[in-house]
């Protein structure tokens, strides 16, 4: 993976763990000469990714719709910035442009960015790798909701394994370099075949 997306928050949130996460984010995509692509925005957690890539010399790119644009937060300093009308484009261009996804601690936006990427991995929309960096456990109670729709039958068990977790970021990579998708045809038919009370 050369470009990995990252989804996170424009707050930094509460505790310094976070902020601390990010850097080490932003470290190791230059280390590992990793570029960056991400919302575009100079505030929050999303800004301590971006200037720590920046610092390292290698290439950001930042996806922002004109709504946003308007309201003056974004990254000047980032090596290119893409313009685009809607929030829905914004995702489709991150999908396209990246090889990988990474969710750090974030709010509403961020839980609307990785459900969408998990749903084009679910549709084979795309096969790329999502991974949750867990920092304190943040993403503790959301993989439990998974875990809950797995349970009562609505997360089939092979896309529970699509989400991979892990709170290093050294590991969190290491694991998604690893990760095999799902392969879609099976798991379509049974869900036509429960609707039509045909399942065995």
């Amino acid at each position: 993976m050369k470009r990995i997306c990252v989804f996170c928050g424009s707050s930094m949130g509460s505790l310094d763990d976070f902020k601390i996460a990010a850097k080490k984010v932003g470290e190791y995509f230059v280390e590992n000469d990793i570029e960056l692509v991400y919302g575009g925005a100079n505030v929050g957690l999303m800004k301590i990714v971006a200037d720590e890539v920046l610092a390292g010399g290698k290439k950001v790119v930042g996806i922002m719709p004109h709504l946003l644009l308007e309201k003056e937060v974004e990254h000047k300093g980032i090596t290119e910035l893409i313009a685009v009308d809607t929030m829905s484009e914004r995702k489709e261009i991150m999908s396209n442009i990246s090889d990988g996804f990474i969710a750090l601690p974030g709010g509403l936006g961020t839980l609307d960015e990785l459900s969408e990427i998990f749903i084009y991995n679910q549709l084979r929309i795309s096969d790329k790798p999502i991974g949750l960096l867990n920092t304190c456990g943040y993403y503790d109670n959301l993989l439990k909701f998974i875990d809950s729709g797995v349970t009562y039958g609505f997360i089939r068990p092979e896309h529970r394994q699509n989400i991979i977790a892990d709170d290093n970021i050294e590991n969190l990579i290491k694991r998604m370099y690893s990760y095999e998708p799902v392969v879609m045809g099976k798991w379509i038919k049974d869900i036509k075949m429960e609707s039509n009370g045909n399942s065995q």
